[in-house]
């Protein structure tokens, strides 16, 4: 069987949202699905010579179980026929996504939520677990299209070849549509451009439009091939990256994304577009690493 997907759990509406997209994605990967709950280390210091701190010492057991009968009824209303496996354990919410991420085909988490993972997107842990996690994360948020395409953005990265693999592999298991948008401007750092292009730059625009289609096209003829049912649409936009990809979003189920793309800075390990998209966009994101 292929690695699990592995979803965390906090009860909130937002992650029993999550919980249905992660059992979806087990299903069409013919894979198991692994639902976590994690606890925080207290605060509080347990007094000298108690017993060490744990959900069933806290009194809070019944809760968590019922917290994960819940999810675990989501889930297999989502798909019926996936193995469900539990757990809860003691720990920093982003380490323990991040040690379960080491054996997962997939992190599935909520944009919203409440305890443990109350924090994800409110300041820097979804973009920290995305930046750092092992596999593929897909943060569920907004308000997919269903019959929308899976968008992926385009940017001729090597490190962005990862996330045009997962993009195709996901359109193909969603029985959806791709669009290919590769956004371009005269800016030399792509990912950083500003309000507007500088008056001063002399270049040849139509050449450099010409340059980006090649790269679009040549980004995806390899897996042409291997995924012909796809239908493909190739859309090629000179504008300001963030904007164009999070309005782009309005018409997707999906997003797809490189964790880094060109024009970052050395040492970031999540560009300001894949930070933008968690942030912003108006479907679901994935956020894929490219090669360690």
């Amino acid at each position: 069987m292929e690695k699990p997907v592995v979803a965390g759990v906090d009860g909130s509406p937002s992650s029993l949202d999550a919980v249905a997209t992660a059992a979806h994605e087990a299903a069409v990967r013919g894979t198991g699905l692994r639902l976590i709950h994690a606890f925080g280390w207290p605060s509080i210091p347990p007094p000298p010579g108690g017993p060490p701190w744990s959900p069933a010492a806290a009194g809070v057991r019944a809760q968590v179980d019922s917290t994960l009968a819940e999810a675990e009824q989501r889930a297999r209303e989502a798909a019926p026929r996936v193995d469900i496996a539990r757990e809860v354990t003691v720990g920093e919410p982003l380490m323990v996504l991040e040690i379960e991420s080491r054996t997962a085909s997939l992190v599935v988490v909520g944009s919203r939520g409440l305890g443990a993972f109350g924090s994800l997107l409110l300041g820097s842990t979804a973009v920290h677990l995305a930046a750092h996690a092992h596999c593929p994360v897909l943060v569920v948020r907004g308000r997919p299209n269903p019959t929308g395409p899976v968008l992926l953005a385009v940017d001729g990265s090597p490190a962005g070849e990862r996330a045009v693999e997962f993009a195709f592999a996901e359109a193909s298991m969603r029985g959806a549509g791709l669009l290919a948008l590769h956004v371009w401007n005269t800016w030399n750092e792509r990912a950083d451009e500003g309000p507007a292009e500088p008056v001063n730059l002399v270049v040849g625009i139509e050449r450099l439009r010409e340059e980006e289609q090649r790269l679009l096209d040549e980004t995806l003829s390899p897996h042409l091939t291997h995924y012909p049912r796809i239908p493909v649409e190739r859309r090629l936009v000179r504008s300001r990256i963030r904007p164009a990809l999070i309005e782009a979003s309005h018409e997707a189920q999906l997003v797809v994304a490189g964790a880094r793309g060109r024009g970052g800075f050395t040492g970031l390990l999540l560009g300001s577009v894949s930070q933008a998209l968690l942030h912003h966009a108006h479907c679901s994101v994935a956020v894929i690493r490219g090669q360690e």
